[in-house]
């Protein structure tokens, strides 16, 4: 047995009320979602393995989660992330588990990125009636998503097909299979964490298909004044893992420097192949009837020295060379990027 490891594993457990702070406990916030607490109990479990501390899930409810509007007349998914940073700061909660992709590309004072854990299959899935995929519904078929760059992206491939805004929870967005829509676009991650993958009809392959940058990446926040002190680096650096910190700071980076909000349709898919780091995006104009792909590669490895770009620095590098040849090509001209149309 490691000795640096405790001797047990702290509780793991929900509260939907204030939890005051308390010697021994770690208080974890997220929103109330079947699949936001599903991914923070994975977390959560972790962490009170690594420290022995108990870890309590307290629950936020969000303004994103009690009104039925579209997102992109919320300013978008972080309307989720605001009120879990507030919570955050207030000394509501003592870390808060966000979905990466929901994350503004712009700093927050007094909070840092505590951890990114290991990343969950960023593919998009589709989800059809009588297991269809894409290139089998009939022409005209109704498919549901809440996303701009889905919807380009099924427009890019289909243009026969009629594509509808989407909102609700996993489960109401799949109980309108069959119903009213033919077919509902996901992410693989959600379906896959929830236990949902058999509503899965086809995965779109990430080289056709790229995700919203840090889709499938989870982000650990913390308050910056407690990012170096204990039990916090316990408890963080047991579920970071540093290729998927890479990954997703890449495609982050280049949504920062596309000045792109996470709405915007644009993919990205970021990899570590042997000792590079890796990305590929797409942007697209909203219809669908256009698209740039720039790419680019740089010298990365946890165990190799700095070479041209210190290690620590190359995910935000790479990230800002792909996009400026995307804003060279006039990715401008197809998607509003910097409040440019």
């Amino acid at each position: 047995m490691n000795a640096s490891l405790p001797a047990s594993s702290g509780r793991v457990f929900r509260s939907d009320v204030p939890l005051a702070a308390a010697p021994g406990l770690l208080r974890v916030g997220t929103r109330g979602s079947a699949l936001a607490v599903s991914q923070t109990t994975m977390v959560a479990e972790q962490m009170a393995t690594a420290t022995g501390l108990d870890v309590a899930l307290v629950i936020i409810t969000t303004h994103g989660d009690v009104t039925r509007a579209p997102l992109s007349q919320l300013g978008g998914t972080g309307v989720f992330v605001s009120a879990l940073r507030d919570a955050l700061l207030a000394g509501e909660c003592d870390l808060a588990v966000h979905s990466l992709k929901d994350l503004p590309t712009g700093a927050c004072t007094g909070i840092s990125l505590g951890a990114v854990p290991v990343r969950a299959d960023a593919r998009d899935a589709l989800c059809a009636r009588d297991g269809l995929t894409l290139a089998d519904l009939p022409s005209g078929a109704r498919v549901g998503t809440g996303s701009p760059r889905r919807a380009a992206q099924i427009r890019a491939r289909r243009s026969d097909i009629d594509v509808h805004d989407l909102r609700g929870n996993v489960d109401t967005r799949l109980g309108r299979v069959g119903v009213d829509l033919d077919a509902v676009v996901l992410a693989a991650a959600g379906l896959d964490r929830l236990g949902r993958a058999a509503a899965i009809t086809e995965r779109f392959p990430l080289a056709d298909v790229p995700a919203a940058p840090g889709q499938g990446a989870l982000a650990i926040e913390v308050r910056a004044a407690d990012a170096t002190t204990e039990p916090y680096i316990a408890a963080l650096s047991a579920v970071d893992d540093a290729e998927a910190r890479a990954t997703a700071l890449a495609e982050r980076s280049l949504l920062a420097t596309l000045e792109a909000g996470c709405a915007a349709p644009i993919g990205a898919c970021a990899e570590v192949t042997g000792d590079e780091l890796r990305l590929r995006a797409v942007v697209y104009r909203v219809d669908g009837s256009e698209q740039l792909t720039a790419e680019a590669s740089l010298p990365w490895s946890t165990t190799a020295p700095d070479s041209e770009v210190p290690v620590s620095q190359v995910p935000a590098e790479l990230g800002r060379r792909v996009a400026a040849e995307l804003l060279e090509a006039g990715a401008a001209d197809l998607a509003s990027l910097g409040g440019r149309a």
